[in-house]
């Protein structure tokens, strides 16, 4: 007798365990073309230096809009289709979030940029005897000189760059 309450005998491997009906498919981002570049970790120039883009929020909100509204909004999601991840871009001018870094961005950044600085990345502070990559990260933070942005996406798959420079904290 096995757990499943039969016998071990009979066609009990023959039954499917689940209704092909019922197949999940799972989120798999793709990246459309012309769109390589774009993303988490693509570093960007912005004057002289290289600035890599720390993504705040919900990223997979723009795949959902990519991929369809679930509530049958079909105009709408086509409309939103052939915007590209260019054009979703709000204007430094235009932006609503507040000015203000988040604990979690905090988080993010400090464990970003520590982590560039033990993989030998150039310190933009004077170190005074700093070896804790941790620490240098904070005190770049505090000096305003971390190279990141912080991408924040909204809800309808716009999204909004701040650097670290104008996020207070």
């Amino acid at each position: 007798m096995s757990d499943y309450g039969d016998d071990d005998v009979g066609g009990a491997l023959d039954e499917p365990l689940y209704d092909e009906d019922e197949i999940q498919e799972y989120y798999d981002p793709e990246v459309l073309e012309g769109d390589e570049e774009e993303g988490e970790g693509a570093g960007y120039r912005n004057g002289e230096e290289d600035v890599d883009i720390i993504a705040a929020g919900d990223p997979s909100a723009a795949a959902n809009q990519k991929n369809g509204n679930q509530n049958g909004n079909a105009g709408a999601a086509r409309v939103n289709n052939v915007k590209s991840l260019k054009d979703k871009k709000i204007a430094n001018e235009l932006r609503t979030t507040t000015p203000f870094m988040t604990k979690y961005e905090r988080a993010r950044i400090l464990g970003t940029r520590a982590l560039q600085i033990s993989m030998n990345a150039p310190v933009l502070v004077d170190l005074e005897g700093e070896t804790d990559p941790l620490q240098i990260a904070m005190k770049e933070l505090r000096e305003k000189k971390v190279p990141l942005i912080v991408r924040r996406y909204l809800p309808d798959g716009f999204y909004e760059d701040w650097t670290c420079e104008e996020l207070l904290q």
